[in-house]
C-alpha cells in the first residue's frame, strides 16, 4: 500500500512492485474474477474460487490451491478499507506466445466500491461472439471497441447477438429477462458470472420461478422487462435493446436485489 492511496496491488501476497506489474501491461493470457468487498465480507466466495479454478486449468492447465487464494485475498484486505472493489487476476509467470505456461500467479487488487449505474440503460443489439465466453479472461478488445462504438451510435452499451440470433450477454454483462411471471436467462453460450450464480441459486431458495430460453430480437415485444446484473450489482433495468422498447418492470428489479442480498456474505 502507498501513502497516497487507502487501495493496493498485491501479487501472490506481497505488495507489487513496477517490474511485477510491467509485464501485465502486455500481457492477454490470463483470466480474473471481480467483486465488490463489504465490511470486510464478499457475497458468493466459493463461485468465485470456483471460477479461477476451472479457468486456471482450463488455461494453464493447473490452478492455485483455494486455501492459497483465500490467504492472498485475506492479506489484500486487511490494511485496506472495509468497502472496497476487488480483481483477482491469474496469470503464467510463462507469459504470451510460449508453448508451456509456467506457474500460475495471483494479482490482487483493490480500488473504490462501486454500484454501477443507475439505469434505465438502452443497449444496441450487435453481432458478436467472445473467444471462450465460458472462461472471464482479458485481452477483449472487442468489447471495448463495441460499447464505444454503441455510445457513438447514442446508446449506453451494447448486447451481443450470437450467430444463431439469439442474445447472449452484453459487454462486461449477463442479461436477464422478465416475462411477467418467470425470470428468464437467455440460452446461449456465455459467460456464467458469480452474480448470476448468487441470483440463481436465492431465486431457487426463495421459490421464485426462472427458466431458461433463447431469445431473439422477435420476442423481445412479448416481455415484460429486461436488466443486466455483473459484480457491481445484481439488476439494472433496460429500457431499450436496438429499436425495441421495454417495459419498467420494478418488482423484477426488485426480485433480483432480494435474491442477491439473501446470499450471506463470508469473509475470504
Amino acid at each position: 500500500m502507498n501513502e497516497d492511496s487507502p487501495h493496493i496491488a498485491h501479487l501472490d501476497g506481497r505488495p507489487a512492485t513496477t517490474d511485477d506489474l510491467g509485464p501485465l501491461a502486455f500481457s492477454g493470457h490470463a483470466h480474473f474474477t471481480a467483486a465488490q468487498i463489504r465490511d470486510g465480507r464478499i457475497r458468493g466466495l466459493d463461485l468465485h474460487l470456483e471460477r479461477l479454478r476451472f479457468a486456471s486449468v482450463e488455461l494453464f492447465g493447473r490452478a492455485l490451491p483455494d486455501d492459497v487464494v483465500r490467504a492472498h485475498l485475506r492479506t489484500a484486505l486487511h490494511d485496506g478499507p472495509a468497502d472496497v472493489s476487488l480483481t483477482a487476476t491469474v496469470f503464467s509467470t510463462a507469459g504470451e506466445f510460449a508453448a508451456a505456461d509456467g506457474d500460475p500467479t495471483l494479482l490482487v487488487r483493490t480500488g473504490p466500491p462501486s454500484s454501477g449505474p443507475a439505469g434505465p440503460l438502452a443497449l444496441a443489439a450487435v453481432e458478436h461472439e467472445r473467444f471462450l465466453p465460458h472462461v472471464k479472461h482479458v485481452g477483449e478488445v472487442a468489447k471495448t471497441h463495441l460499447l464505444r462504438q454503441a455510445v457513438a451510435d447514442g446508446f449506453d452499451d451494447a448486447a451481443f447477438l450470437d450467430r444463431e440470433g439469439r442474445f447472449s450477454e452484453a459487454t462486461i454483462w449477463n442479461l436477464v429477462f422478465w416475462d411477467g411471471d418467470t425470470v428468464v436467462w437467455p440460452e446461449a453460450r456465455v459467460l456464467t458470472g458469480t452474480t448470476l450464480g448468487i441470483v440463481r441459486r436465492q431465486l431457487d431458495a426463495l421459490g421464485i420461478g426462472q427458466r431458461v430460453a433463447p431469445v431473439t430480437p422477435a420476442d423481445l415485444p412479448a416481455l415484460a422487462g429486461a436488466a443486466v446484473m455483473n459484480s457491481w450489482t445484481p439488476g439494472i433495468p433496460v429500457h431499450r435493446i436496438g429499436p425495441t422498447e421495454l417495459p419498467a418492470a420494478p418488482h423484477f428489479l426488485q426480485t433480483l436485489h432480494r435474491a442477491y442480498t439473501a446470499e450471506p456474505p463470508t469473509a475470504p
